[in-house]
């Protein structure tokens, strides 16, 4: 996966609109998409550069008057795709960093840009099902790596104004671990 792309609109209808007419416009991999609370509806797609920009533009030129957010990173990090589709297991955690995002699209910048700034493992980025429109992003490691992955995603631009709570919680419970 060289990049990653996505669009997330207020419309369920158009949602499934806007998906396939993504998947049309160019060679890209649906990596998820679905239904989300508050009647919202997301695709993420990868591939080339090119044809992520391109399958993002056909998705957006018809999600007109509904669309939510849209992004492409280019060079996105490896592991974020992987953390989108399933949850890896969590066991022998250092620390366990949770950030919480009002965007899904902002989760996805989140996960990125904490991969990218410290040696962490993200084991699952939820967007948005059955949490009212919010998602999250869960990573572990050292306690000083998840500590400044999740101050980068922080301190993100396009996440500024779409974060909730972030913490890190060194040492984990081993029950807690069992629920991640």
């Amino acid at each position: 996966m060289n990049a990653l792309g996505m669009n997330e609109v207020m419309s369920i209808p158009t949602g499934f609109l806007v998906c396939d007419a993504m998947l049309k416009a160019a060679d890209v991999t649906l990596i998820s998409s679905g239904c989300v609370c508050a009647g919202k509806y997301y695709t993420v797609v990868s591939g080339e550069v090119a044809a992520v920009r391109a399958a993002v533009e056909a998705g957006r030129e018809l999600a007109s008057g509904v669309l939510v957010d849209s992004l492409v990173i280019p060079s996105v990090d490896p592991s974020v795709g992987p953390a989108i589709m399933a949850c890896a297991e969590a066991e022998d955690m250092r620390a366990l960093g949770i950030m919480e995002t009002y965007s899904l699209c902002a989760a996805i910048y989140a996960a990125d840009a904490a991969a990218k700034a410290a040696e962490i493992r993200l084991l699952e980025v939820r967007l948005g099902r059955g949490l009212g429109g919010k998602s999250f992003v869960l990573l572990t490691g050292e306690v000083a790596a998840v500590t400044a992955a999740v101050e980068a995603a922080e301190a993100l631009e396009e996440t500024q104004g779409l974060m909730g709570k972030s913490v890190v919680i060194p040492a984990p419970h081993r029950d807690l671990l069992r629920f991640v």
